[in-house]
């Protein structure tokens, strides 16, 4: 005898007695491939790079157990304090200057070019800011060290120009202004990221908010005072993180521009764990520089998801 089960009395679903596969189980399978290589390019080095900075090695032959000996010559290394100081001021050029100039010239894109000159301009402008984001830093920096050329670079000739000669300077060789053009540089690089990230935030500000400022007489200074920045305060934490660490682990301009130079005056924790290990060959004491810096990046990466995820729920709370 036959029993047929019609699929509209059980409502397409399989019959009781065979499991149902649910399909979140197979979610797992999609994220397999990026853990995979999440573990082969992050998690696997570090933990070589880790392993490698308790060990006294030159590259060559087999490494000797050292211990913490790197790490308590790293905390008496006046080398690397310095280039950590020059870290920090990459920090101010890479992720608080252009913080502050990308978050008003967002305001100023969102809220008066487009609305008075066209979407469409505001977008050919945010392009223009973003441009040096997609140059590659290598073309970037060689460009801007024929600009800084102290003998027949473009910022001198302008100089020479318009009569201030006594202004030319060796922008990239002396000493006392190599880090503030190296600045210069990475302030140009990095406006363009924090741009759009706050176009978008902005989007997502209720209009009606400035609409209500605007008729109570509210000027755009204030507008932009009290509604703006408390709405996009989450993007505002995203882009502090995130430039931040890349300033951190900037390595690319310096390479370019100054090789850490001159006299060190340049040098990044990440350049001079560079010269250690490939130059100097301290494989050891270069990978335990490298360490303490993925170290103290990913402490201000939790950091800063927490001020973030703590943003969101206040903005969540303020909304209910």
């Amino acid at each position: 005898m036959t029993v047929t089960v019609d699929k509209r009395v059980t409502g397409g679903q399989a019959p009781a007695g065979r499991p149902r596969r649910r399909p979140r189980d197979s979610y797992a399978l999609f994220l397999l491939p990026g853990v995979l290589a999440f573990l082969a390019v992050v998690v696997v080095p570090f933990l070589m790079n880790t392993g490698v900075s308790f060990t006294d090695w030159q590259g060559v032959g087999s490494p000797s157990w050292s211990g913490l000996a790197n790490y308590r010559e790293l905390m008496d290394d006046s080398e690397f304090w310095a280039s950590f100081r020059h870290s920090l001021f990459m920090v101010v050029a890479m992720a608080l200057v252009p913080t502050a100039i990308g978050l008003v010239l967002a305001a100023a894109l969102f809220d008066y070019v487009g609305k008075h000159a066209g979407s469409g301009w505001a977008a050919v402008l945010r392009a223009c800011f973003y441009l040096p984001q997609v140059l590659p830093i290598a073309v970037a920096g060689i460009v801007w060290s024929w600009i800084l050329a102290p003998e027949n670079g473009s910022l001198n000739a302008l100089l020479r120009a318009v009569g201030l000669s006594s202004w030319q300077q060796d922008w990239l060789g002396d000493p006392d202004l190599a880090l503030y053009s190296v600045m210069g540089v990475m302030v140009w690089v990095q406006i363009g990221f924090p741009l759009v990230v706050f176009m978008a935030g902005l989007q997502r500000v209720d209009p009606q908010l400035y609409e209500a400022a605007e008729l109570d007489g509210a000027g755009w200074w204030r507008r932009f005072w009290h509604i703006t920045l408390p709405q996009i305060r989450p993007e505002t934490y995203v882009v502090l993180t995130w430039c931040s660490i890349a300033a951190l682990k900037v390595f690319g301009a310096v390479y370019v521009l100054t090789k850490g130079g001159p006299g060190g005056a340049t040098d990044v924790p990440s350049y001079f764990s560079f010269t250690t290990f490939f130059e100097k060959t301290q494989v050891g004491y270069g990978a335990a520089i490298s360490t303490v810096l993925t170290m103290i990046i990913l402490a201000l990466a939790l950091v800063g998801l927490k001020l973030q995820t703590r943003a969101e729920d206040a903005e969540e709370g303020t909304r209910a």
